[in-house]
């Protein structure tokens, strides 16, 4: 089983869109996560609306900190993966086990404006993005690459 964090500042819809496509698409291959430098305490509630949308679990995802997986007692990641530019720039934890660390960067939509249906247009455009390049990702031979080398050139290509 290979674990993958999604990363981002608050961990209220880009992280929590790609845990959830992550953990839908991986084929028992893939465990995701997700969690954030400065967590809002909840997931957006446009999050959960195109998850049920999609027919993906859109229950249980709740928005954390990064801390929480930088501890003795956290799941040892193989892969973290910030999916926001200002998490991009921070300085994170140091990982148990020195997971391979990339960036697939998205526009945040939880920062849309207008009206409900205009916000949720940009959600679903945002989750399209991100549907796109995790059915890229599973589709690649990371969990099978024996070196931190090619498994870093795989996630960087995604």
């Amino acid at each position: 089983m290979i674990n993958v964090l999604f990363l981002c500042t608050g961990n209220s819809a880009r992280s929590v869109l790609s845990e959830a496509l992550l953990n839908h698409h991986g084929g028992g291959r893939y465990r995701a996560y997700s969690a954030g430098s400065s967590p809002t305490g909840q997931v957006n509630p446009l999050t959960v609306k195109t998850l049920s949308a999609h027919g993906l679990i859109s229950e249980g995802y709740s928005s954390k900190s990064w801390d929480t997986f930088a501890g003795p007692d956290a799941p040892v990641m193989d892969l973290v993966v910030t999916v926001c530019d200002n998490a991009k720039g921070e300085t994170c934890p140091i990982w148990p086990g020195a997971p391979v660390q990339t960036h697939w960067g998205y526009e945040d939509p939880a920062a849309a404006e207008g009206t409900e249906a205009e916000r949720l247009a940009v959600f679903e455009r945002i989750y399209s993005e991100i549907d796109a390049r995790i059915r890229a990702f599973v589709a690649t031979s990371f969990d099978k690459a024996e070196t931190v080398a090619e498994r870093r050139a795989i996630a960087s290509n995604i």
